[in-house]
């Protein structure tokens, strides 16, 4: 088993995913990708060897619970988990709130799940440890009111307010909760590409971009100091 703390990323992509797992990966971390299919997976370990990186690459879509929590176990079987990061966003499209139901209302909340399983999973050694790290990455429909994102608003207030509640929780006991409540356009990220493919459809995103490595960086501040439960980056005004 490695004594090098193993930094897990659930739902890395291109944008922040990636940013995290270069950002934690350079501080000293093995870094664990998670993500739903392994198509990507080859070209981002080759990103992290080529900077030093020590890094493994598991498929599993988080809505398999049991698949999730398999991949959580034999990733930690191999090092302690120091940080367990959170960042998918959800899969669904947004139903308007004057258009929802209780059914409508229940399936946005698949998204929420699986940062509970996460969770449940590596906390207890966590806490036996006495040291670790939980992260969250969360949209700010969960501070603001922004209709345009329908029901999902639902789960992102509820993702925060797990984070920010975990974070009082576990403040006397050694492990670390906090969540980056982003309003923006993450940059290099999936959505970025589609949106900026399609100005006449989404318009410009001039002033509404936010760069990964950037809230990276914040993520690692907030993991050092351990300071605040929470950072905002809110690019809409207010």
């Amino acid at each position: 088993m490695s004594t090098t703390p193993t930094a897990v990323i659930v739902g890395v992509g291109p944008g922040l995913g990636m940013s995290m797992a270069r950002r934690f990966g350079s501080e000293g971390f093995r870094v664990a990708l998670i993500s739903r299919g392994g198509a990507r997976h080859e070209g981002y370990l080759k990103e992290l060897a080529a900077q030093g990186i020590d890094a493994a690459a598991y498929a599993a879509d988080i809505t398999d619970r049991a698949r999730l929590t398999s991949v959580l176990g034999e990733i930690a079987s191999g090092g302690d988990i120091g940080l367990a990061y959170y960042g998918p966003g959800p899969t669904q499209q947004p139903i308007p709130l004057t258009e929802m139901d209780v059914s409508t209302a229940q399936s946005a909340f698949d998204w929420v799940w699986p940062a509970i399983d996460m969770v449940h999973e590596v906390l207890p050694a966590m806490l036996t440890r006495g040291t670790g790290a939980l992260l969250f990455a969360g949209g700010l429909s969960s501070v603001r009111p922004m209709p345009m994102l329908g029901h999902l608003a639902l789960p992102s207030a509820a993702l925060r307010n797990y984070a920010v509640t975990l974070n009082a929780a576990l403040a006397d006991r050694g492990v670390y909760a906090a969540t980056l409540t982003i309003g923006g356009l993450i940059e290099r990220g999936d959505i970025h590409t589609m949106v900026t493919a399609d100005p006449a459809r989404f318009g410009s995103m001039v002033g509404h971009t936010l760069n990964p490595d950037d809230l990276a960086a914040t993520a690692w501040d907030m993991y050092r100091t351990r300071d605040r439960a929470e950072e905002v980056f809110d690019l809409f005004g207010g």
